[in-house]
Formats: structure tokens, sequence, C-alpha cells
């Protein structure tokens, strides 16, 4: 089946499309590599791997070095895999963020936007990605400091957070009026299994106001706006929805149930993803086909649900269950053809 990005916007927009697609976030270039027999070097090989497993888009992310306090793990030197600081980051004092050279807007990169046409198939469309402003608050203070500082030095946090806001909502100002750009994805975890990471009042000054602002530029622009967090989301499901969210990912399937999730929230928001990570990683094929073929049936019967995973595909994901899982959905779009 040829890559048809209407489709997907369809489903996001929680209209009736000819087939129920495939969504990630985010897959290890291992995983990939694999899927091709043969190194990933270049764009044009990015989108091989795209359009050859079936997806109806490339998600492109801006050229951006911003990413200062995370540790790279260790266990294999080309890992994608990094650990925040969770104890004392850069930025602990006034002085601290004076002294930090923050990137320019105009440093950031969007040469692979300017590219892509170049190698995207017919009908095959662009989703442009970042996310973290938040995230990226709290890392650059580690969260212990940070969490001291919501209560000790609020106009610190403030300071960080505008800064960091102001870079990354230039991102999503390009995605919006960029004609290459089909679909905006904003990534930003704020929960936990089992609560929210700070209190709501304090996500509405440092969280919901960017989220906001994305959502209005999509709107303006008419593109469907993706929002990731892991994580329990209940409690704040319904300022995510009026900030202009169109949906939802990925239903971390052991903080929130997909039906629930569906029956309460299901007019107003495309759901994304929900097979569960960890049994990916540790199941059997025929688990991840039950799993798949009972989420079409329980969320997707009506469109507004695209298949994937419960967060991304790690390198440590067992690659036959990748493929089980999305050979599954293309098994069951033709057999409704």
């Amino acid at each position: 089946m040829p890559p048809d990005i209407t489709q997907l916007i369809k489903t996001l927009k929680r209209e009736k499309a000819d087939y129920i697609p495939i969504v990630e976030l985010g897959i290890h270039p291992k995983i990939k590599e694999r899927f091709l027999s043969k190194s990933i070097l270049n764009l044009k090989d990015e989108v091989e791997f795209w359009y050859n497993a079936g997806y109806d888009y490339i998600k492109l992310q801006p050229i951006f070095n911003f990413d200062p306090n995370k540790i790279v793990s260790e266990d294999k030197p080309d890992s994608t895999r990094k650990w925040a600081s969770e104890g004392e980051g850069l930025i602990k004092s006034f002085d601290d963020f004076e002294k930090f050279h923050f990137p320019k807007v105009e440093e950031i990169n969007y040469s692979n936007f300017e590219r892509i046409k170049e190698y995207l198939p017919e009908g095959m469309g662009v989703i442009g990605q970042y996310g973290d402003i938040f995230t990226m608050t709290w890392e650059m203070m580690g969260f212990e400091t940070f969490s001291l500082a919501l209560f000790e030095n609020p106009t610190l946090v403030k300071l960080l957070n505008e800064k960091i806001g102001q870079l990354i909502l230039s991102m999503f100002e390009y995605f919006a009026q960029s004609d290459v750009v089909d679909v905006i994805w904003y990534s930003d975890d704020i929960a936990y299994q089992s609560s929210l990471m700070i209190s709501p009042a304090d996500l509405d000054k440092y969280f919901f106001p960017w989220l906001k602002k994305i959502g209005e530029l999509a709107k303006k622009c008419n593109k469907p706006f993706i929002y990731h967090s892991d994580g329990i989301l209940y409690s704040v499901m319904d300022k995510i929805i009026d900030c202009g969210v169109d949906a939802l990912h990925p239903i971390e399937p052991k903080a929130m149930d997909i039906s629930e999730v569906k029956g309460r929230y299901g007019k107003k928001l495309c759901l994304i993803g929900n097979v569960d990570v960890d049994l990916l990683c540790r199941g059997r094929e025929d688990e991840i086909r039950t799993q798949v073929l009972y989420n079409i049936e329980k969320v997707g019967f009506n469109g507004g649900y695209c298949v994937g995973s419960g967060n991304s595909i790690p390198d440590y994901v067992k690659y036959e269950n990748y493929i089980a899982m999305i050979e599954t959905v293309k098994e069951f779009n033709l057999r409704r053809t």
C-alpha cells in the first residue's frame, strides 16, 4: 500500500480514513538498518526506511545542538540513549544563567527540510517535530534543584523556561509556515506512571502556555497537532485538549487504559501508540499481533487511532516483534480493501 499523507491527516483529525496508519515518534538506527540491510548514512536512506516500512511520513527535526546536561549511555559507544541528571544541573543561580551560552535562533539548521523534497516519494509527507521546553528547563537545573527553585527561586525558573521556550517556539513557527511540513509534533514528558511530575499549578506556569502557543500556530496554518507525553494525564487532559492538540501519543499502557481514554476523550483526540514496549521486548510475536488487533478493535473501529509503540522503538526491542506489529496492521488494512 503506497503512502498517503492525506489518510494520516484524516485519522489525526478523527475522520474515517481508508486504512489504519502506523506511527512512531522514534525508531533506533539499528532497527532501521536491520530493516534495510544497510547503514543509514543520509537523508535519502532515512526516507527509504520510512517509505519501505509502511509509514505515510518521515519525521524531521531541525539540527540543533542543545543537550548540555545529559550523560550518554556507556553500554554502547554509538547508543542514542541518554540519561538526565536528577541532582545538580548546569544552572543553579542567576550568575550561572548569565554565563551560560545559549544557542541563538539563527543557529538552528533547517537544511533537511529544504532538501527533503528531492527524496520524498509521491504521497509521502513530513512531520516537523521537536519539544522539551519543560524537560530542558528542569534538566538544565537538575530535577532536585529545579524542584526546590519552584518554591525558593521561581524567577530563575521563569527566566530559564522563557529562554528555552522562545528558542523551541521558533522551530514551530518555521514548521507552521513551511510548505514542506504537513503535521506538527511536540514532545515533552510531564507525568510519571503514577502522577504528574510537578503540580498542575506549576505546569500552568511553565508548560501549558507553550503548548497553547504551538496549538495556536497549528490551528492558524491548519496542520494537525500531535502531542507526546508518557505517564498518566487524566488530571490535565482537558487542558491538553484546550491547547489545540489533535492527537495524543503514546497512551502509555502501564499508566492509562486506552479504552478508557477513547471513551472519555475519543471525540476530541486521536490516539496514537499503546503497544507496550516491554511486550515488544519480551513478548512473543503472536502476543504482539493479538495486542495490535485488540487495540484496532477497541479504539480504531471508527477512525482516530494510529498503531504504534507505547513510547518508541529502542535498539533492545526484539526486531521480529517490531516487524510483527507493523505487518499485523498492513495485513488488517489489506483485508479491509
